[in-house]
């Protein structure tokens, strides 16, 4: 299961992806009492930029979010993703540092489980359309977007549930990818776009 961002497009083996899939990939990643960042990232791919983006976005979406730093470490991990994604690069790369990050086993599971049912929802409505939303330079937009609400996402820890949220966005982005629903795409650059705005209006 690989995926690059090539010079202007994403590049899958097999074109899309039931978003399930990835989520058993996940699930079998985990062998011990404890899993770290690193094995998630080799069961996943080194070159699966998208999912890898997709599952740290889930697992802060997930019940799994209620660990203390768990938004902030996904926030740095997507911010990498997507910078290392937008510069062509085919390989993840990872600091040491993050790779070694370990979470529960059990809680990582409890929020798989809890993931399944609307990912099989949502999966059953995505096909590939609108594919040139996957191009150059309409697919820095979001991408773009992406960063920036990154580097607000610690602070967001602070704040009850919208850590979450702008993790589901992030999410909706990276399946957007993996199967190359151009709509989806345009659905989550919406929301990125009013993320910020929404959480600064429920601050207020």
């Amino acid at each position: 299961m690989t995926e690059t961002l090539g010079e202007h497009t994403i590049v899958s083996d097999s074109g899309t992806y039931a978003l399930s899939e990835i989520l058993d990939e996940l699930e079998s990643a985990v062998t011990d009492e404890e899993v770290t960042v690193d094995v998630v990232v080799d069961k996943l791919g080194r070159s699966s930029f998208a999912s890898l983006m997709l599952v740290f976005s889930l697992i802060s979406t997930s019940p799994a979010s209620t660990l203390p730093g768990i938004t902030t470490m996904v926030a740095i991990l997507v911010f990498i993703l997507v910078a290392q994604m937008m510069g062509g690069r085919e390989s993840v790369w990872l600091p040491r540092l993050l790779t070694r990050r370990r979470m529960s086993s059990e809680t990582l599971c409890r929020g798989i489980r809890w993931l399944r049912r609307p990912v099989r929802f949502v999966e059953r409505f995505l096909k590939p359309r609108l594919t040139w939303l996957f191009h150059r330079p309409w697919l820095w937009l979001p991408m773009s977007l992406i960063m920036g609400l990154t580097l607000f996402m610690p602070f967001m820890e602070l704040v009850p549930t919208s850590g979450s949220i702008a993790s589901a966005v992030i999410a909706l982005f990276a399946a957007s990818l993996l199967t190359r629903d151009g709509l989806l795409a345009l659905a989550s650059f919406v929301l990125l776009s009013l993320v910020p705005v929404s959480i600064y209006l429920w601050q207020t």
